[in-house]
């Protein structure tokens, strides 16, 4: 691949960005849709796609797709499970036709264990997830549900390639516990231990590498100025606001959520295309519910319905804050069901981006104008095709995903730059996307123009607001994510007291 120039660099971040954020950038993609608002279980909130900087691992790729938005972590009693009657995929395109070729699907199964306790002479069902032994290791006994998830890779088209499961290679077994939630220190004394008991080791079916996986509850990594961007952007004017030292300024609203995750850590020579030189690759997630559901009038705790029907995609997310603040109201669901083949259906929102537009009319008076040049190719051409030199495929079809140059060295943690490749960090976002990078900032600074002032793609007269330093003010630092895989932090626990507070009260008469 031509070794990218920095300048070269900062055109791909115009591109893939075209109108997806300004201080309008929300959380990646929590809530984004009318009809998937309906269901938050099949939600995706965030993908990630990076080369894993984890020491020791540098030849795989890690991919992270986060489901289940805005979780409070004290949201019991039946906190946070997936839904068993949805399907999740993560999706490869290795050759650059907007296709997928390597799919990874998740199906999961949440069992009732019905403890029950003996009251007045009467064995009672008791309401908890928990039967009131403390919890250390998976499916322990102290747990009254245990879920489960299996997970397949099919190569080819998603719904008619081969499938194969993937397996335990410590035993062979294709069943794999997801631990519970961050319920609390009492309930769960060690939930570091606890959850890194559920990173398992995998065989996938055509790599000869074994892989990593791991699903469970994380502390959401993204961060936003999220109230205040809704309430038409009720931040300060450009001039104070916008200012290098406002980037720690605001409140991040994600800060006490927790998100679901499902991740994995595969050889990089797994997803690449066999027999290809080509190292960039694509990707995406989604979810699918089957076409129909037929409620039980008398509900039980295994069938309050029935579904059936061809499977239905109702979420999809690639890169960061597209269906969130680029693509219309009235288009969002209809880009939750679409496949990156069709996205010339959308390519009007990218053109002609509406958000710039907006923060000239809110802030137009302090300095904040949008870019003129119009229709935006400079961007059209990376946001749907990645960038030459950067993670644009030898052949590629217009498409949004996110793409990643996987031949890129990883950076160590400490060492990242949170603004990627802009900050000239060639391993960040928007060469795949890592934790640590804040795709907001990144965004607003380009969406507005920045690389006009460089005569990249545009002139400078195009952008009158270009060299302002947009920021929500919500800061990302390495604090956000930790060294090594499954990188998202240990969720926030539900309950606010202390270890040490727990274990007195475990001692107590």
């Amino acid at each position: 691949m031509q070794t990218i120039t920095h300048h070269t660099a900062r055109l791909a971040i115009a591109g893939l960005l075209a109108g997806a954020c300004l201080p309008a950038a929300l959380a990646s993609s929590h809530r984004e849709a009318p009809f998937v608002t309906q269901s938050p279980k099949i939600d995706g909130t965030d993908f990630y796609m990076f080369r894993s900087y984890e020491a020791g691992r540098a030849n795989f790729i890690t991919l992270i797709a986060d489901y289940v938005p805005l979780q409070d972590a004290y949201g019991g009693p039946n906190y946070f499970a997936m839904d068993p009657n949805a399907l999740y995929e993560i999706h490869i395109d290795n050759n650059g036709d907007a296709k997928e070729d390597l799919t990874f699907q998740f199906r999961f199964t949440n069992t009732n264990k019905d403890t029950k306790l003996t009251v007045g002479g009467k064995q009672v069902s008791i309401p908890l997830v928990i039967n009131g032994g403390a919890i250390a290791a998976p499916n322990a006994p102290g747990a009254n549900v245990r879920e489960t998830y299996t997970i397949n890779v099919v190569r080819g088209d998603r719904r008619t390639g081969t499938k194969s499961a993937v397996t335990n290679a410590a035993d062979g077994s294709t069943t794999f516990d997801k631990p519970l939630d961050n319920i609390g220190n009492k309930s769960i004394p060690n939930y570091p231990a606890y959850a890194a008991a559920h990173v398992y080791s995998v065989n996938i079916p055509g790599c000869s590498t074994p892989a990593r996986v791991f699903v469970g509850q994380r502390k959401d990594p993204f961060v936003v100025n999220l109230g205040e961007t809704f309430d038409l952007v009720n931040i300060k004017a450009p001039a104070t606001e916008f200012a290098a030292n406002a980037e720690k300024a605001a409140h991040d609203d994600l800060a006490d959520k927790n998100v679901t995750a499902i991740e994995m850590e595969v050889a990089a020579s797994c997803l690449t295309a066999s027999g290809s030189s080509d190292p960039v690759i694509g990707g995406w997630t989604t979810a699918s519910v089957r076409q129909g559901r037929l409620l039980n009038p008398t509900p039980n705790s295994s069938t309050p319905s029935k579904e059936g029907g061809a499977w239905t995609q109702v979420s999809r997310l690639g890169m960061p804050l597209v269906n969130e603040v680029v693509i219309g109201l009235k288009d969002k669901d209809t880009f939750n069901a679409s496949k990156p083949s069709g996205d010339a259906q959308f390519a009007t929102y990218v053109t002609n981006p509406t958000l710039p537009a907006l923060i000239e009319i809110l802030y137009g008076s302090a300095g904040a104008k949008a870019p003129t040049n119009f229709p935006r190719n400079d961007l059209v051409a990376t946001f749907l095709t990645g960038v030459k030199g950067l993670n644009q495929p030898a052949t590629v079809t217009a498409s949004e995903m996110l793409r990643l140059n996987t031949s890129t060295a990883a950076v160590a943690m400490g060492k990242q730059n949170r603004l990627g490749v802009i900050g000239g960090d060639n391993a960040g976002f928007p060469n795949g996307r890592r934790p640590g990078d804040d795709v907001v900032d990144i965004a607003l600074r380009v969406v507005m123009g920045n690389l006009c002032t460089l005569n990249l793609g545009c002139a400078p007269t195009d952008a009158p607001a270009g060299g302002l330093h947009f920021t929500d003010g919500a800061y990302l630092d390495d604090s956000f994510f930790t060294a090594a895989f499954p990188y998202l932090k240990t969720p926030l626990p539900g309950s606010p007291q202390s270890a040490a507070v727990a274990q007195a009260m475990r001692r107590a008469p």
